[in-house]
């Protein structure tokens, strides 16, 4: 008889244990569904403001100043140095075939991301810069975000973005990085003159 309640009080056991780990499961694929209909909604954000760079690159002439600043005297007016590399490489690995233009062609919005990403990032680097300037005490990425989230309300702030312009500032010299323990602080740079730039 004993054997029998010991048994059924040891299934019982494993059964409200699966039951909790089954409970934590669920709730662990929530927050990561959570998690990823977050990061789409960014990455749709990225893409859009990655769209209105570009055309307002194209509407200032951006193209054009690449294949200038080269300074090779193979100037392409409408095509940018870097595009124009690619499809050069392209025509003579198999010359008159259109497929190998598209090809470098299809590869040219890559360069256009990079020009757009750096743009968002240098806007967020001048932000957390002024926030930075403003503040008497050493203060961290995630600091840093929140405070530039309640800042601007309006804009998607992604902590992420906000710590890759941070180092951006430090690489640039405007903003210097200490450390304590296992955490990072970020202050403005001790000589002002790079800052006015």
């Amino acid at each position: 008889m004993s054997e029998v309640t010991a048994t059924s009080t040891v299934t019982a056991g494993y059964a409200q244990r699966v039951t909790e780990d089954l409970a934590a499961t669920r709730t662990e694929q929530e927050r990561v569904r959570a998690e990823l209909a977050r990061l789409e909604g960014e990455l749709r954000q990225l893409q859009e403001g990655e769209q209105v760079l570009v055309k307002m690159q194209v509407v200032l002439g951006g193209p054009d100043k690449p294949a200038a600043e080269s300074g090779k005297g193979k100037k392409k007016a409408s095509v940018p140095a870097a595009r124009r590399g690619k499809s050069a490489t392209a025509q003579q690995k198999a010359p008159g075939k259109a497929k190998s233009s598209k090809k470098a062609d299809a590869k040219a919005p890559a360069v256009k991301a990079t020009t757009a990403k750096s743009a968002v990032e240098e806007t967020w680097a001048a932000l957390a810069g002024s926030y930075l300037a403003g503040q008497s005490e050493p203060k961290s990425a995630a600091e840093v975000s929140a405070a530039l989230t309640e800042a601007h309300p309006q804009r998607k702030v992604q902590a992420t973005v906000v710590r890759n312009a941070l180092e951006q500032g430090v690489a640039r010299g405007l903003l210097e990085r200490s450390k304590q323990g296992r955490s990072v602080y970020y202050t403005p740079a001790a000589t002002e003159p790079a800052a006015a730039q």
